[in-house]
Order: structure tokens, then C-alpha cells, then sequence
């Protein structure tokens, strides 16, 4: 048995038939081959795994493909635009705030849907809005730094 999914992912109409147990994480990764939606933990803890779904951002490990249908995904794929970085992934970039990358699409998704919500977040809300996605190599020091700037670059 499966079923029919109807999405639009960075920006391109995407159509499937997929078991009805498939996980959006797996759809997105093994389906459409978009690599940089990571699976760290499988029980929605680490964030490694972050997409938008209708900009919002989703831990893509929590939701089944199903419940997806009819959305529109963006992934790390789909964020840089005509070769630029999406001011988001620029600071991260330029604010050294990531090392081995692993959780890094998932921290940039997660900043940009924050930053939607706060346009002008401080150092509280940046952390408080940042503690379901883990990274294992920082302090989070510059990644703090990296949303406060891209939040800044977001609002020109």
C-alpha cells in the first residue's frame, strides 16, 4: 500500500507515492536525494534534522511524508539564490558558527524561522529559541553570534 504526495520542495513540484510510514526525513534524503536534511537522533532532540514546512520550522524526523502533503519544504538546498547565500548562511559563515557542519542546516533553519518570529531577537531569546537543536563541537558562542547577524542582514 502507499500513498500519493503532492509537495512543493525548494520550490519545485514534487510528486510521489511513498509507503505511509515513510518519515518526511527519509523522503527528503532518500527520495529526492537532499542530503543536508541530516538524521542525528530519530526522536526529534538534536535538530539536525530541520526543515520548513509552510516556513515553519519542523524537526523533519517528527512528521510522516503524509503529513506533508500539499506543503511547501524548503531544505538547505533550497536557501542560497542566483549562487548568494541566504543571509542566514552567510553569517553563520562569516561568524565561524559551526565546525564539523553536521547540525548546521538544521541551526540555519531553525534561525531563520526564529528570526520570523523575532525579528530583532537578543542573546536570551536566540539561546532559549536555539535549545532543541544540539551541536556537539561548540560553546555556541558564535552560533549565537551568527543568528544575532543574520537576524540583522534578515531585516534590511
Amino acid at each position: 500500500m502507499s500513498v500519493s504526495l503532492s509537495l512543493n520542495v525548494n520550490v519545485k513540484a514534487v510528486a510521489a507515492q511513498v509507503d505511509p510510514r515513510t518519515l518526511l526525513v527519509d523522503f527528503i534524503r532518500n527520495n529526492l536525494a537532499l542530503t543536508g536534511t541530516h538524521v542525528g537522533c530519530d526522536t526529534g532532540q538534536c535538530g539536525a534534522c530541520t526543515v520548513l514546512v509552510d516556513g515553519n520550522a519542523v524537526k523533519a524526523c517528527t512528521i510522516l511524508a503524509a503529513q506533508a502533503n500539499g506543503s511547501k519544504i524548503t531544505t538547505i538546498e533550497g536557501l542560497a539564490a542566483n549562487g548568494e547565500l541566504h543571509p542566514m548562511q552567510a553569517a553563520f559563515k562569516d561568524c565561524h558558527g559551526l565546525q564539523c557542519g553536521f547540525c548546521t542546516p538544521g541551526m540555519v533553519l531553525s534561525a531563520i524561522d526564529l528570526v520570523q518570529r523575532h525579528p530583532n531577537p537578543d542573546e536570551a531569546t536566540i539561546r532559549a529559541e536555539l535549545e532543541g537543536n544540539l551541536c556537539r563541537c561548540t560553546g555556541y558562542h558564535n552560533i549565537v553570534k551568527a543568528v544575532a547577524q543574520g537576524a540583522a542582514a534578515m531585516r534590511r
